[in-house]
């Protein structure tokens, strides 16, 4: 990247405390833990409290990040929250955050890229640091995805889980940071993965209700196909763009949607399974939280040491995709 060094100056991971059976689940459609497993590697995920919403789940993740970067939330120029389940339509969930925090001098905006969320947010605070225009950015991947998926389709409803993960963005030292950024769109397949009703073209009705067109729509099996091909693609982008290849990565945080696609990352990458976070059997997918809770874990858990070169890699709902390298 051009301009100044921006890397990660802390992070923070929040994932409420009701955790969702597969057990569970198997007394509410018909599905088996097994079958859950096999094909998604999923074993529970987290659901917020019925008093929770998205800015709450931010906002724990992101008193961690904060103080792991140990910056005062007054001292943030920019707050970006990736996010498909806002509290409302507007003001932005970023705004809300913004009052929670008390970080009175911050800019404010959400952004909607689904699942690659939070590497399009990176990619937009490290922008606007890298030119000198902002010292301190928080980027928040949140949803409560429990608050959009249809508990009667079996073929969704296995999926979802809420939680939130959060950065803090700053300059670094030479060498540090972010080293790339792959973003990446396909509108076409924007039928395959979607929530139909609830906007201008669908607004709420009795009609877009009884037709649960409020609930998350997915063709797995196109969304599969393209997931498979395109986390690959832009990791390798990511990689190109750094000047580094296959073999220069240290660890793999990529979207955690299901343990299949995820495997087939890592053989697409050459890497072996302990050069990559995996919590997907824990939360299940999480959207734009995926990879920022990832991430948390895997700097809390000590995964992540000072000069190792990380690759993000998700993909997600438009279609969109994203990647990163990071040193961090």
């Amino acid at each position: 990247m051009n301009g100044f060094p921006v890397g990660i100056l802390g992070t923070g991971m929040y994932a409420p405390e009701r955790r969702l059976t597969n057990q569970e689940l198997e007394t509410m459609v018909e599905t088996s833990d097994e079958w859950i497993v096999s094909r998604t590697g999923i074993r529970e995920r987290r659901i917020a409290a019925p008093e929770q919403a998205t800015s709450d789940l931010a906002y724990e993740a992101s008193l961690k990040a904060l103080a792991a970067a140990g910056i005062s939330a007054d001292q943030l120029d920019l707050i970006i929250v990736a996010t498909i389940t806002p509290d409302m339509f507007f003001p932005s969930t970023a705004c809300i955050l913004q009052e929670k925090l008390g970080a009175k001098k911050a800019a404010a905006f959400d952004l909607s890229a689904a699942c690659s969320g939070f590497i399009y947010g990176l990619a937009n605070a490290a922008g606007f640091i890298a030119t000198g225009a902002y010292q301190y950015a928080l980027v928040v991947g949140a949803d409560c995805l429990s608050r959009i998926t249809d508990y009667t389709d079996r073929n969704t409803c296995i999926l979802f889980g809420d939680g939130a993960g959060a950065a803090v963005l700053g300059r670094v030292p030479e060498g540090r940071g972010f080293r790339s950024f792959e973003l990446g769109a396909d509108g076409s397949g924007g039928e395959l993965l979607n929530i139909r009703g609830g906007g201008s073209r669908l607004p709420a009705s009795e009609k877009t209700i009884a037709e649960r067109n409020h609930y998350i729509y997915m063709n797995g099996r196109e969304v599969f196909k393209f997931a498979v091909r395109v986390m690959g693609n832009a990791a390798e982008e990511a990689l190109r763009k750094a000047g580094l290849g296959k073999e220069d990565i240290d660890l793999l945080v990529p979207h955690q949607a299901n343990i299949r696609i995820i495997q087939s990352a890592l053989e697409r990458l050459n890497l072996p399974e302990d050069k990559c976070l995996i919590n997907v059997d824990r939360y299940g997918n999480m959207s734009a939280a995926s990879i920022p809770v990832a991430l948390a874990e895997a700097v809390e858990e000590g995964h992540v040491r000072e000069g190792d070169r990380l690759v993000l890699v998700g993909f997600g709902g438009g279609l969109t995709w994203g990647a990163s390298v990071l040193v961090w």
